[in-house]
């Protein structure tokens, strides 16, 4: 099945998906260009870790989800989990202390957004790419 021949939320939805972890791609890419491997020096070591392996992670899922695989949708809950995790346990004593700062449009706000969002569609998704792969 083509991807014209899929319901149009699930187009919608892995189209947010894939636009949201190249974003997400980018940004690591430059953080690291620009910082070095230690960019992330704040966190603690497994959070430097994993926000390195999402320079990977992310367009890993980005390519299963264009791809229409089902374990992409999984994948990209697990990796959102992960991202929130780390971005909020290095940044949640700093909210604390100012959580204006935080709302804004870019850093914590964002990021939070689209996690919520992947980890709420995720399952659906896996349903529309596994049924429409059934299908086709």
């Amino acid at each position: 099945m083509r991807w014209g021949d899929r319901p149009i939320w699930v187009r919608c939805v892995a189209g947010a998906y894939v636009i949201g972890f190249l974003e997400g791609a980018g940004a690591h890419a430059y953080f690291l260009a620009t910082g070095g491997l230690h960019t992330y020096g704040y966190a603690p070591m497994p959070v430097q870790l994993l926000f390195h392996a999402l320079l990977l992670l992310d367009p890993l899922v980005a390519l299963l989800i264009v791809r229409a695989r089902p374990s992409g949708a999984l994948l990209a809950a697990a990796v959102m989990l992960l991202d929130l995790a780390g971005n909020w346990d290095g940044t949640w004593h700093a909210v604390l202390a100012d959580p204006a700062a935080y709302l804004r449009p870019a850093g914590l706000l964002p990021i939070t957004v689209f996690g919520i969002f992947v980890v709420f569609s995720a399952l659906p998704l896996r349903r529309g790419l596994a049924n429409a792969r059934s299908a086709g």
